[in-house]
């Protein structure tokens, strides 16, 4: 119960926030994220401060996630406000925030809230009256959802947006929201492009980093409810008692604010650091093994959340070693988390060095027999698209085609194929373009997002992951504009069908504040960037073009490499006759993979549309384009628009410069000019590779590349990030 005297415990709260307050104004370097809490103009303060005087949260003394809420509410309102509320264990006058599940408050169960509905991390924020005194009531069934409720009661404020009749009801559509992390042991992190690991293998977990408790309030503030800690190229080692304990410290930390902790779990790991002459999925002594195992890391981490997995893909070790399928793999792991509610995830990233099919066709072929085959604890965790992370490519296939089978959604934050850290590319719009894409595989509504939200098929186990960019970088992710992505990867995992550009102006709001001009130009920015990125490195469907291993910079001459399906002239097919790679019925005959109305959209040459043109087919280079342009002349003009719009970018944020901190600002105008040089090195390149292939003229009016063909060959970054 809390007591109507204030202890140091109620006070300490206070002089946080005003210590936050006072301090957060000094240094404008992206470490707060959507958590910056800077003070809100005088008009928002005035507007808030009647509404935001008391905060009511009965059991706080006693849980570790209400404490939790109940600080961030005070250190949140007392940043934005220059004002806290006061903390009281029961309603006192007009102004308050009641912060309570019906179980801890007779308040919330007099008021009789619709919570059946949310689940258990659902809420409600809604104006209510509580014996006649006005306030603001945050409602869930569970502390889980009250987290949720407090951080969306806080954006609320950063997006100014009004509480005098606020009624919200908000449930998360997808259950598993995940980070995966492809971090190694050794602080190494692959495709990361912001520093080392944040997680301190070494001295974990002796020392516990206070950036791991401000990365869980992050992810807490989006919904995203759990992290798969290490790499998918996984070692055995993460799972030796040594590092369990390490994780068991991770997830100590992280548990207040709802998260959870997953492993990636290397498949050979019973032979590796568990003595056995064999992982076959089908042998007594390996199901002992990860029964064994499971036990051990349940008793140190009760709430451990389950297995990623990436098996017989790119040289990892998995069942069809022993002349198993994925199915017997993964059930086999499944079965030994199921008495501990854990789950796997399987990745259906698999490509064979054999296989000489297409490649964009392998994964379904794969796996879409074995429909069916899993176990009811078990999903398939599959890529946006068919190849890898493109900068555009159509939806995967394997969505819709399997409906016995609940898939996971894998989406990449960190910009493998668009340009890193350095350049401004807004992902919103490539989430939702997949998200939203119909797979008509019930028919007309049968949407990606149907699909993993469990609504099409039924299915209660749904998920979805994004492949994280989050380094040790004093701004997490390398540059302000790339947490863009972070977060609007949590926003949609929570709710798929919020739109790219209400998130975009969401997190300016929330990362530069309301002036209308940078909100204006930001947005502007934002949502014309991934377009740039894709028509300055693979335009009109091309894909794959990056130079090798570390897929920095152009490479579409590259041919030698030992697997076909790594040399981008595999992707291109370009010839002196034309350019693109048929996958209609007379090529590879990838899209029959999709339901009949989708295959026939992108077997037609007029409605597949230009941006998806050269992914489904191969046509000459004098192909009359919509545009009146032929299909060389088309693509010179996208690769020449790319670079454009770079230029734009760059221009746009000048203008900005006497309405953003001189820091944030200075970082980004560096990483524009970095991105306008990099973009004009693309479209030169490029362009260079492919009129030496197709031997056409530039069209008139556009410039040639600055070097020679030779030149841009020759250029080798062997120390290229994220290798």
């Amino acid at each position: 119960m809390h007591s109507d005297v204030f202890s140091l415990s109620r006070i300490l709260p206070f002089f946080f926030a005003l210590l936050f307050a006072a301090t957060a104004a000094h240094a404008e370097d992206g470490y707060d994220l959507w958590l910056r809490y800077q003070p809100l103009e005088q008009g928002g303060r005035d507007l808030y401060r009647p509404q935001l005087r008391q905060l009511v949260i009965p059991g706080s003394e006693s849980s570790p996630t209400l404490n939790a809420i109940e600080h961030e509410l005070v250190r949140g309102v007392g940043g934005l406000l220059g004002h806290s509320p006061t903390v009281d264990g029961r309603i006192r006058g007009d102004g308050f925030v009641l912060v309570a599940t019906p179980q801890r408050s007779a308040d919330v169960r007099a008021a009789k809230l619709p919570l059946n509905a949310l689940g258990d991390e659902g809420y409600l924020i809604r104006a209510i009256t509580v014996r006649g005194y006005r306030g603001t009531v945050i409602a869930a069934n569970s502390e889980r959802g009250l987290l949720y409720g407090g951080f969306h009661l806080l954006r609320l404020l950063q997006t100014r947006t009004s509480l005098d009749e606020v009624s919200i009801s908000s449930r998360p559509r997808l259950g598993l929201r995940l980070l995966n992390h492809w971090d190694n042991l050794d602080r190494s992190v692959e495709r990361g492009y912001a520093g080392q690991s944040i997680w301190d293998w070494w001295n974990l977990p002796d020392l516990l980093d206070p950036r791991y408790t401000d990365y869980a309030r992050a992810n807490a503030a989006i919904g995203i409810n759990g992290t798969v800690l290490n790499n998918v190229n996984a070692s055995a080692y993460s799972l030796t008692p040594r590092y369990l304990a390490k994780a068991a410290a991770l997830a100590n930390v992280f548990r207040p604010y709802g998260i959870r902790v997953y492993l990636s779990a290397r498949f050979s790991a019973p032979v590796e650091i568990g003595g056995l002459k064999t992982a076959d999925p089908e042998d007594a002594g390996v199901q002992r093994w990860w029964n064994t195992k499971a036990d051990e890391i349940y008793k140190l981490i009760p709430d451990f959340g389950g297995f990623l997995v990436k098996a017989n893909s790119e040289g990892q070790p998995g069942p069809q070693d022993y002349g198993r399928s994925h199915a017997e793999g993964a059930n086999m792991l499944a079965r030994a988390l199921k008495p501990h509610g854990g789950v796997v995830m399987w990745r259906a990233f698999v490509y064979q060095q054999d296989n000489p099919d297409d490649r964009a066709k392998q994964a379904y072929s794969d796996f879409v027999p074995l429909d069916g085959q899993f176990d009811d604890n078990v999903m398939v965790q599959v890529k946006n698209g068919p190849i890898d992370f493109q900068p555009r490519e159509p939806f995967h296939p394997m969505f819709g085609a399997m409906p016995e089978t609940p898939l996971m959604m894998e989406f990449q934050i960190t910009k493998e194929y668009l340009g890193f850290a350095s350049h401004l590319a807004y992902l919103g719009p490539m989430y939702e373009e997949t998200l939203r894409a119909d797979t008509f595989a019930a028919g007309a509504g049968s949407t990606v997002a149907n699909v993993i939200d469990g609504s099409l098929y039924g299915h209660r186990l749904t998920g979805i992951a994004g492949v994280a960019n989050i380094g040790a970088a004093r701004d997490w992710t390398g540059s302000i504009f790339n947490q863009a992505n972070w977060y609007v990867f949590g926003r949609m995992a929570w709710d798929p069908r919020l739109g790219a550009e209400a998130i975009a102006r969401e997190w300016i709001k929330i990362t530069f504040g309301s002036d209308p001009q940078v909100l204006s130009i930001g947005l502007d920015m934002m949502m014309a960037s991934r377009q740039a990125v894709v028509d300055y490195m693979t335009p009109l469907g091309l894909a794959h073009l990056m130079a090798t291993g570390h897929h920095y910079g152009p490479g579409p001459w590259v041919s030698d490499l030992a697997r076909p399906e790594w040399n981008p002239t595999y992707y291109h097919r370009a010839n002196q006759y034309g350019i693109g790679f048929d996958r209609t019925r007379e090529g590879s005959n990838a899209v029959a993979q999709y339901a009949p109305r989708v295959a026939s959209r992108f077997a037609s040459r007029r409605e597949v549309g230009d941006d998806l043109l050269l992914w489904f087919h191969h046509l000459p280079w004098d192909y009359p384009m919509a545009s009146g342009r032929d299909l060389w002349q088309e693509l010179v003009y996208r690769y020449d628009r790319g670079v454009a719009t770079a230029h734009k970018l760059q221009t746009q944020w000048q203008m900005l410069e006497s309405k953003i901190d001189p820091e944030r600002f200075d970082k980004t105008a560096r990483l524009l000019a970095v991105q306008v040089r990099e973009a004009k090195w693309w479209r030169d390149a490029s362009i260079a590779y492919f009129q030496s292939v197709s031997g056409r003229a530039l069209p008139e009016g556009s410039a040639k590349p600055e070097h020679s063909l030779a030149y841009y060959q020759q250029q080798q970054f062997p120390w290229a990030p994220g290798h």
